[in-house]
């Protein structure tokens, strides 16, 4: 069997950035996905459950609530090697293209307080597994990243 595509980026290299993982021709449509890099693959401890699951209810909720971006929007989930998400849009984009929704995204995850969107029995699977503490910190680590990120953490390395 070929390799799938995630599989051929050099693991080694990739450190937390915002990358274009892949394009896909759907009919008419082209559907983006991202790479939002959150820790650095194989060299630091990759992120918990509780604190991706947190991530995901806020980062799901804030980006189908985004205005301009809401209707683009087809998922936003975590990588199994838990050291990001991908983040998937209809349409034709680059890294630099999203840079600021992304950003706007986990500001929303480091400042949010209370109780998470989706949390409770009713709404959630396994809504117990929840680190907000631990979400809020991690926003604040991929925003500092974000403001200050340059090209060789847009674009994947060779």
């Amino acid at each position: 069997m070929e390799k799938i595509t995630s599989f051929t980026i050099d693991h080694i290299k990739l450190e937390p950035g915002l990358y274009v993982s892949r394009k896909d021709k759907v009919g008419a449509e082209t559907v983006t996905t991202f790479d939002l890099r959150v820790t650095n693959p194989n060299e630091e401890p990759v992120m918990n459950t509780a604190e991706i699951h947190t991530i995901e209810h806020l980062a799901a909720t804030y980006l189908r609530n985004e205005p301009d971006w809401k209707d683009r929007v087809l998922y936003f989930g975590p990588m199994g090697c838990r050291t990001g998400f991908y983040l998937l849009l209809t349409g034709d984009y680059e890294s630099a293209d999203i840079l600021g929704l992304v950003k706007d995204c986990f500001e929303f995850v480091r400042d949010f307080r209370g109780e998470v969107p989706g949390a409770s029995a009713k709404d959630c699977g396994n809504y117990l597994d929840m680190n907000l503490p631990m979400a809020n910190y991690l926003g604040r680590r991929y925003v500092k990243l974000l403001e200050n990120i340059d090209r060789s953490h847009l674009v994947y390395p060779e």
